[in-house]
């Protein structure tokens, strides 16, 4: 498909839908070609009153021209001139849509978490594979892997060019979310904050560390009746000191902050989005500190570009893949696991 456009599908109009949209605005070689919700709500291109916590936030009208609006999800997933479906809709819904999609010989991308529990997750991972075998491709929407300043913090674990990791601190805190309440805010379909908001930093962990001997995690529930704030620290034998903290039971007001803190033997690198242009700071030994700025745009730019790429150059994903989406919802599973109990919860095999 080298040089070829590709017409993307999305299916959902709401937040995500809006961030996906003004990412494929800076993706060269997509083109949105079709719009779908059985509600039909914002199939008219107006996403003016779509908010969310990150990114771009402009309003944005879609002219609608030369893209098709679908009510019917099975129409168009059979409809010829769509090759990427890309699926921004509540997490109950993912797995089935995926797998249709697959089904009908459509690219994927789907929004995380891959699946509400790592068993449904698994149904995905295995379908992935037989798909790849026939050159379709799913990849988990896991932005974090592509945002520059953590783009920049794995290239540094992984060259090693501070020395190894001693700790590493991730957090990530909004009050709750004041879009899509009928979905996010029913713990049983979403997750709450540990599955929707507090998986970016798992999967990010994961990728960074490896999967930990087991986890120990604290947290209550504030707004969904599932886990809104956790506290997890990850056994890592032999280090590092991995702690992670996700929550969306701020109070209204607070807005949303994500951060890291890592410490290398030589360096200690420093990340707080709300502190904007001096939001990534390195401090090396023997030196002064200094304020980094990574090259390249949001997350989702970065993740769009990528699954456009491996599209065209027909290989499957590797950068994060369906198992990776899996991992992430599994190893959540057993902070929850850990939380109802008080107890140290082993990860192996999870």
């Amino acid at each position: 498909m080298q040089g070829r456009m590709i017409n993307v599908g999305i299916i959902g109009t709401g937040y995500m839908t809006v961030a996906h949209l003004k990412a494929y605005a800076k993706v060269p070689g997509a083109r949105i070609a079709a719009l779908a919700n059985p509600s039909g709500r914002h199939l008219d291109g107006d996403f003016s009153q779509v908010a969310g916590n990150v990114g771009d936030p402009s309003p944005l009208r879609l002219d609608m021209s030369s893209v098709k609006a679908y009510r019917d999800i099975s129409a168009l997933l059979v409809d010829p001139d769509i090759q990427l479906i890309d699926i921004c809709t509540p997490t109950r819904t993912h797995v089935e849509l995926a797998l249709a999609a697959l089904a009908a010989g459509k690219h994927v991308l789907v929004e995380k978490p891959l699946a509400r529990t790592s068993v449904e997750a698994q149904r995905l991972v295995e379908a992935a594979a037989v798909a790849a075998g026939r050159g379709v491709f799913l990849m988990p929407a896991m932005c974090l892997r592509f945002w520059p300043e953590y783009v920049w913090l794995k290239q540094a674990v992984v060259a090693g060019t501070y020395g190894r990791v001693l700790d590493a601190r991730f957090r990530r805190v909004a009050q709750a979310p004041a879009w899509g309440h009928n979905h996010f805010l029913q713990g049983g379909e979403s997750g709450g904050a540990l599955l929707d908001l507090h998986i970016h930093d798992v999967d990010f962990l994961l990728s960074c560390f490896g999967s930990p001997a087991a986890v120990f995690a604290s947290g209550y529930s504030k707004v969904s009746g599932a886990t809104d704030h956790v506290l997890a620290m990850y056994q890592y034998p032999g280090g590092p000191t991995v702690s992670a903290e996700g929550s969306w039971a701020m109070t209204e007001g607070f807005g949303f902050s994500m951060s890291y803190t890592v410490n290398f033997e030589r360096a200690t690198l420093d990340f707080d989005s709300a502190r904007g242009a001096d939001a990534l700071r390195l401090i090396v030994r023997g030196g002064p500190p200094a304020t980094l700025k990574p090259d390249g745009g949001d997350g989702y730019v970065g993740e769009l570009k990528y699954f456009l790429d491996c599209i065209h150059r027909g290989q499957p994903p590797s950068t994060v893949t369906a198992a990776d989406g899996a991992s992430a919802v599994a190893l959540c599973e057993a902070e929850e696991e850990s939380i109802r109990s008080g107890k140290l919860v082993s990860v192996s095999g999870k």
